[in-house]
């Protein structure tokens, strides 16, 4: 490992990055250098642009791919090499604004009796059940499903944040009836095969891939749309939308708003204001005429 990689490694640890997120950000940088086959220390801002346009027109990227890796260099510019440039510097591609999908109560029905493993139909329905990420969901321990106060402690969330999700009662009967089935054995309530670790979350989204497919959704459904339709389904039945941005832990309300959009069933209920106009008398003049108002 190079001192650079090192230290900028020990840079995001030190600012409490996620593991995932180091990784991504030492790999992105590491290609950066590849591209160049130099060391990002004699690069400049003319390099910076000159490679996420290769990644837009070459590599075709999604924004989202794009933004990670401006993300990653800005990073190793700004806080390890503590350039003397700004945000401009690494410009971010605009991303599209697209409708997440949801399912109806009927296609979740037929998705949940298409996953045979009772672990991951259990892991599964927590993701619905109490809008879990699935990277948290498969985190899970034993000792955070509080069935006193009936909540889900999530820990070390997006962000590095704590949190307390919602536990149904239908949810605390899966989560019995799997634990008295499999006995998992450690700390985490869907263990891996590999000793003191956790389920992957990849093997997670394959279950989910492959349930929707059974089930033959046409939708393109993963683990997260799960989350979307916990979301979208709670904001039909009545609950508020800062309650909703809490249990999701989204730390801005107008990400948790965007769910307002992808609810037919919320829209065609809104009362429009023409509706509620009433027809007002009209005033009389002092010469007995009357006139509108």
């Amino acid at each position: 490992m190079t001192p650079l990689r090192q230290r900028m490694l020990e840079d995001l640890q030190l600012r409490n990055y996620a593991l995932g997120t180091q990784k991504n950000y030492i790999a992105h940088v590491a290609a950066f250098a590849r591209f160049f086959n130099q060391s990002p220390e004699d690069l400049d801002q003319e390099a910076i642009r000159q490679y996420l346009l290769h990644l837009i027109q070459e590599r075709k990227l999604s924004a989202e791919a794009i933004n990670q890796q401006s993300s990653a260099l800005k990073f190793l510019y700004l806080t390890t090499l503590e350039m003397p440039w700004s945000d401009v510097d690494f410009p971010r591609a605009r991303r599209a604004h697209k409708l997440p999908v949801v399912l109806s109560h009927e296609e979740l029905l037929a998705f949940f009796d298409q996953v045979p493993s009772l672990k991951y139909r259990a892991a599964l329905m927590v993701c619905y059940g109490a809008g879990l990420r699935v990277s948290e969901a498969v985190a899970l321990k034993i000792s955070d499903i509080d069935s006193q106060r009936m909540l889900i402690r999530v820990e070390r969330g997006k962000g590095g944040k704590d949190r307390y999700a919602m536990l149904s009662e239908r949810l605390l009967q899966v989560l019995r009836r799997y634990w008295i089935a499999a006995r998992p054995t450690g700390d985490y309530l869907f263990p891996s095969w590999r000793k003191e670790r956790h389920r992957s979350p990849a093997s997670l989204q394959t279950a989910c891939r492959e349930a929707a497919l059974r089930a033959g959704l046409r939708k393109r459904v993963t683990v997260h749309t799960l989350r979307h339709s916990f979301a979208t389904h709670l904001l039909e039945s009545g609950t508020d939308v800062r309650v909703i941005q809490v249990l999701l832990g989204h730390s801005r309300i107008d990400t948790t708003a965007r769910y307002t959009s992808v609810s037919p069933r919320l829209l065609a209920a809104t009362v429009s204001p023409l509706d509620r106009l009433e027809a007002r008398p009209a005033q009389t003049t002092a010469a007995g005429r009357r006139q509108p108002r």
